[in-house]
């Protein structure tokens, strides 16, 4: 038994803020300003200005891959080309795989003002096959030698460049597909250990991922379900199968569906195909992809709702979000269901209409306030190809709240790092003041919220008597440092189920048979 004394942030109902916690065997027995007498002689821990929150919860991201590029070349701080190709000889030589995953090369983080391109990578890595994803996860570089071993299965596809080396498209899915299978079991597993490990040490005791990236046979679903449920140290996993065939979560006897990649309804701004009511500016004959017609998508998400399913779907452009919310309206129209709390992933520039459909029909959604003056896609890059007028639509969260719309914060990683320190930073001060929002709601997204997304909040996402005790211990009172200061806040300890966290690092075997056998969802 322990008690907390100092700033209890609670983000219950009423965000209130009280002096004490007490917690024992993994659950908060007692929140509140004065400490019952049953409890005065238990050990303190002194919070003095550092405040105890609710662990954070990433509400969307890629695991597998975040895994699989987190333990290879991050190349987004670079600032040209040249520093990139350098960064790939250099992890070349002292690698002794045969292909090299890169991530995060953008044309506008760079002075050369483009992607890094096939011919550079040969000369930088003639010997190995180089696999160079952009920032946005839709489109990569590949050198010769990959190209080569690739060009007859993505010649005919969209999105192959042959010239310069860069895929996007199916084209791009189809080289992913191959670098997900190249990769071996016993490695996979053993990168996912080190990510749950690294963004535990950000505070985050919870992810939705989304699953089903090109494995054989959908094993990556399979393989996180079974990690998820093998781990020991209370970090939470609900997994997401990107498929728009549901006897891929029913035979899995998962609860929930869909994502990006195949549940993807458009592509995203940097790469041209976010689906979009009008044309990009910089091409008055370009509006996106649009990559289903409203019956297959309309269908899916009948299907889905009459399963009993919770429902997700990608949409970064106007159009798909439109698309999005008319779908999973008319699967409600078809099936009523009162508490199914699917939702629209990213929501990047939606449209009036869409927003009263979320409003009206309880949609929620996982937003990237990471997206939010970002670096890899600056607001001047997007101001080129949208206009000022769409500029200004993007992420707008304050909107989204004002409805009464549930929001939570997310990664979309391995395209932004899990970082909720930086997710609240950004919706706080966001440049465009009209849609900035309170810090306290800022943590709401990161917390409660995002439990709620998943149907997790009873347990958890909140300081409050009766549930599990995961938690934060932040550097300081995120509610009364001055909002510019809020990113330099740290984690100093993550807790879960009232004990610090420990490192899921173990033998893969038996955290993979404990997972088998194991009943969790």
């Amino acid at each position: 038994m322990r008690c907390y004394e100092g700033n209890i942030l609670t983000v219950n109902k009423n965000n209130d803020v009280y002096r004490y916690l007490v917690e024992d065997q993994g659950k908060i027995l007692y929140v509140g300003d004065q400490l019952p007498d049953q409890y005065k002689g238990i050990k303190k821990f002194h919070l003095g200005k550092r405040a105890l929150v609710p662990t954070f919860v990433d509400t969307h991201q890629h695991f597998a891959s975040y895994a699989t590029f987190h333990a290879g070349l991050n190349v987004m701080e670079a600032r040209s080309n040249r520093e990139i190709a350098e960064m790939i000889r250099n992890f070349a030589s002292k690698s002794s795989d045969k292909t090299l995953i890169a991530f995060g090369a953008s044309p506008y983080s760079v002075v050369e003002k483009c992607l890094i391109s096939r011919e550079e990578l040969d000369q930088v890595c003639p010997d190995k096959e180089v696999f160079v994803v952009k920032y946005d996860g839709h489109a990569c570089v590949v050198n010769t030698k990959l190209l080569t071993k690739m060009e007859k299965k993505v010649s005919s596809l969209r999105g192959y460049h042959p010239d310069t080396g860069e895929m996007n498209q199916e084209a791009f899915f189809e080289i992913s597909n191959y670098i997900t299978n190249s990769i071996s079991i016993p490695e996979l597993i053993k990168n996912m250990q080190k990510a749950v490990d690294d963004m535990a040490k950000k505070g985050i005791g919870s992810i939705h991922t989304v699953s089903g990236v090109g494995f054989v046979a959908n094993l990556d679903i399979t393989m996180e379900q079974f990690f998820a449920q093998g781990l020991k140290n209370g970090f939470k996993i609900n997994v997401f199968p990107q498929s728009l065939n549901i006897k891929t979560a029913t035979r899995r006897k998962i609860p929930r569906i869909g994502g990006c990649f195949e549940c993807a309804l458009d592509g995203c701004f940097g790469s041209h195909d976010a689906a979009l009511n009008q044309p990009y500016t910089d091409d008055d004959a370009d509006t996106g992809v649009l990559y289903y017609d409203d019956k297959k998508v309309a269908d899916f998400c009948k299907k889905a709702n009459r399963a009993g399913l919770q429902i997700e779907l990608h949409a970064i452009g106007d159009r798909a979000f439109d698309q999005a919310c008319k779908c999973i309206k008319a699967a409600l129209d078809d099936y009523p269901r009162e508490d199914h709390r699917h939702g629209v992933i990213h929501d990047c520039l939606p449209t009036e209409s869409g927003i009263e459909i979320c409003k009206q029909y309880n949609i929620q959604m996982p937003v990237q306030s990471a997206f939010i003056d970002w670096r890899q896609e600056p607001d001047g890059y997007l101001e080129e190809i949208l206009g000022r007028e769409r500029v200004l639509k993007l992420n707008p969260i304050r909107t989204f709240l004002d409805q009464g719309i549930l929001v939570s914060f997310g990664s979309d990683a391995p395209c932004t790092e899990p970082d909720p320190i930086l997710w609240m930073d950004k919706a706080v001060n966001n440049p465009n003041k009209k849609e900035a929002i309170s810090v306290q709601e800022a943590l709401r997204c990161c917390t409660i919220n995002g439990y709620e997304a998943c149907f997790d909040e009873k347990e958890r996402g909140s300081l409050e008597a009766g549930k599990i005790a995961d938690m934060v211990v932040l550097s300081e009172n995120p509610y009364e440092v001055e909002k510019e200061y809020i990113r330099e806040i740290k984690v100093e300890r993550t807790m879960l189920m009232g004990k610090p966290y420990r490192s899921c690092k173990e033998n893969i075997l038996k955290q993979m048979i404990r997972g088998l056998f194991s009943h969790r969802s």
